[in-house]
């Protein structure tokens, strides 16, 4: 009985919105690195972990322009220093410190931004963890392609997601 119990808590947890209800998440991939992208496997190492290139410096300040007035109270990124550069020009335009959080720890990433009640939150993953950030949250299924930079997405708090593409 105690396992049914705590299988049956367990599932409800799992089904309480990520999203704090009056929140927004915007989600972005980081921007253009300097070494044009990675081999299949090799882009999520450490050991790849290039800088931005002179085009992704570019969209990560066009994003900073974009976000300023947008009540951002939190900025996650990935432990890789290109989500970190995406971020920083916003993060000093707003005073916001950027907080790393592993990439490969979703639930961690869901806890800390669910202990933002109000305001805006922005997180900057990769291609392959922006899908899964946004599902996470409660959102809409979304691909991001490996040469994709432009594009925002917004998820409210009940789920809707709003995919808005921007260059620098």
């Amino acid at each position: 009985m105690t396992r049914k119990l705590t299988f049956v808590l367990m599932m409800c947890a799992m089904m309480i919105p990520a999203v704090a209800k009056g929140q927004m998440v915007i989600v972005v991939r980081h921007a253009e690195r300097a070494d044009g992208g990675a081999a299949a496997g090799a882009a999520m190492t450490t050991g790849n972990d290039p800088e931005l290139s002179e085009a992704g410096k570019a969209r990560a300040q066009k994003l900073a322009a974009m976000l300023t007035d947008a009540g951002i109270v939190a900025i996650y990124t990935t432990q890789f220093r290109r989500t970190k550069d995406t971020a920083a020009p916003l993060a000093a335009r707003i005073g916001v410190a950027v907080e790393p959080v592993s990439s490969g720890d979703m639930s961690a990433l869901a806890a800390k931004i669910k202990s933002h009640a109000a305001g805006a939150v922005l997180v900057v993953g990769h291609s392959n963890t922006v899908p899964q950030i946004i599902k996470a949250l409660g959102g809409s299924a979304v691909t991001v392609a490996d040469d994709e930079y432009d594009s925002v997405f917004f998820v409210a708090a009940n789920g809707t997601t709003t995919r808005i593409r921007f260059k620098p």
